[in-house]
């Protein structure tokens, strides 16, 4: 467990160090531009996803969901007294009539 979280530590720590260097690169106008871009890209996104999903709950309900009813499982006994207990059933060994 202790070999994962330091695994994992390296991997953030190499990607914190690459997104510093390259926006550290770039002057703080385009920064912005950059973040507004972002921000309007996942936000309208966020938007379609979420508008699609609602429009989408009520279509082909009748075709994917078929329900049935349950059905009733067959005995494995014949005597449905001795069926209860299996001590008392001739498959395992013990007769019905001690």
């Amino acid at each position: 467990m202790e070999r994962k979280r330091n695994y994992i530590e390296k991997v953030q720590d190499w990607a914190d160090d690459h997104l510093r260097q390259m926006c550290g690169r770039i002057t703080p106008g385009k920064r912005l531009a950059v973040i507004l871009v972002m921000f309007f890209f996942f936000g309208g996104l966020s938007i379609y996803i979420t508008v699609s999903s609602i429009y989408n709950i009520g279509k082909r309900d009748g075709q994917r969901l078929q329900i049935e009813h349950i059905k009733q499982l067959p005995l494995q006994g014949n005597d449905t007294t001795n069926s209860i207990n299996p001590l008392n059933r001739p498959e395992y060994g013990r007769s019905t009539e001690e």
